[in-house]
């Protein structure tokens, strides 16, 4: 768990927007402008407390989660919904549509860009409703679709999403970017509002096909995929990536760990299955450290979270496949947050599926209907760290004793 908090630490938001306020002080308002900043994210309130420390006078919006909108001097913080999106998310679009339309050439607008934002400014296209989008989200979560392809299907729906902020702001637009996203693929980051899309419309039809969704989404979403005609070309921004899921694990190997030959990354059973087969070469006291991001196929209905499944599939692993040494991982989502409840991930070690048993839980079940949280839970093996105030993604930690 330290060599965890050495990797969040290493993404703290406010340290990163320093980091990269350079270059977009290189190009300040023209006489008369001003800077609008509009954060957004997980990250967005410690991300715009560094900007506005910089930029006094400037304006200020943050839309954030749960337990990261606590008041911010000199900006309006305004709450919105995660991972499912809410009507405080769709009014908080209607407030950033409202601040980008009433730009003007000589303004500057910073954009600060955190995971997690994708969810938080549901802007749906016209003839789709939230609760239509909402739909669509759910399907999505449960698809087993990795973060790029989820967001490929989002942006086809969204006013926003896919460079939406460039088409509306009349001022030019510089976007700091912390990233949660395997890759750092700067057009998936919170569905890249200053970025151009994923793929088009038809890829995203084609892809809810493969994935098996088409038929169960809204006849309203189907329709808006397949209108004819693409968005036009957008005006330039310049995106500055200032933090990633990769300097968060360099920073966990600089405070003791090695890096892990394999990302956190595919459907989670696979991933458990990949990182247990490294278990046997550890040397006493030696720890991997991973980062990225897990996919979970839903097939039930229970209380979980990607890093909560990963945890439990890799301790089940273990015991059929033990190894002679005591040994300890633990899955950690960077934002304190894995999955709708309160847990951040999961830590176990070779007894966790005994004492799950023992709580009067079998995990064998629980995970058939991902119920990974009661079945830690009775271990006394969940993570909980309450937000983290950041988000770069999934850390985790395997150590040999």
């Amino acid at each position: 768990m330290a060599l965890i908090q050495a990797g969040i630490a290493a993404a703290d938001p406010a340290a990163a927007v320093t980091r990269g306020l350079a270059g977009a002080l290189a190009d300040p308002p023209g006489p008369g402008g001003r800077w609008q900043v509009i954060a957004l994210g997980k990250a967005a309130r410690a991300m715009a407390g560094a900007a506005l420390a910089r930029l006094p006078g400037a304006g200020a919006l943050v839309v954030t989660n749960a337990g990261n909108d606590a008041p911010l001097p000199g900006a309006r913080v305004l709450r919105a919904g995660h991972p499912e999106p809410d009507a405080d998310g769709a009014a908080a679009a209607i407030e950033v549509e409202r601040l980008l339309r009433a730009t003007r050439p000589e303004d500057r607008v910073l954009a600060l860009i955190s995971g997690g934002g994708s969810a938080m400014l549901p802007a749906p296209v016209e003839g789709l409703s939230l609760e239509e989008k909402q739909a669509v989200n759910r399907l999505l979560l449960g698809s087993g679709a990795d973060i790029a392809q989820v967001n490929l299907i989002r942006q086809g729906l969204s006013r926003l999403k896919g460079g939406g902020w460039l088409r509306l702001s009349a001022a030019p637009v510089t976007a700091l970017i912390l990233s949660d996203v395997p890759g750092d693929d700067l057009r998936v980051i919170a569905s890249g509002p200053t970025v151009a899309p994923v793929g088009s419309r038809a890829e995203a039809v084609a892809l809810a096909r493969r994935l098996g969704i088409w038929d169960r989404m809204p006849e309203s979403a189907r329709a808006a995929l397949l209108r004819e005609g693409e968005a036009q070309a957008l005006p330039q921004a310049r995106n500055i990536l200032v933090g990633s899921n990769a300097i968060s694990v360099a920073a966990m190997v600089e405070a003791g760990a090695d890096a892990a030959p394999l990302p956190l990354e595919g459907d989670v059973q696979d991933c458990a299955e990949a990182i247990w087969r490294l278990a046997p070469g550890l040397q006493p006291g030696e720890a991997l450290a991973f980062g990225g991001e897990t996919t979970v196929r839903l097939t039930g209905d229970g209380m979980g979270g990607r890093n909560q499944e990963l945890a439990l599939r890799l301790a089940l692993l273990a015991e059929a496949q033990p190894v002679g040494f005591d040994w300890a991982f633990a899955a950690v989502g960077s934002d304190g947050r894995d999955g709708p409840g309160e847990a951040a991930g999961g830590l176990v070690g070779r007894g966790t599926p005994e004492a799950i048993r023992a709580g009067g839980v079998d995990p064998v079940a629980a995970l058939a209907r991902n119920d990974s949280t009661p079945a830690l839970a009775a271990a006394k093996a969940l993570v909980v760290t309450g937000p983290t105030g950041t988000n770069v993604a999934d850390l985790a930690v395997l150590v040999r004793a």
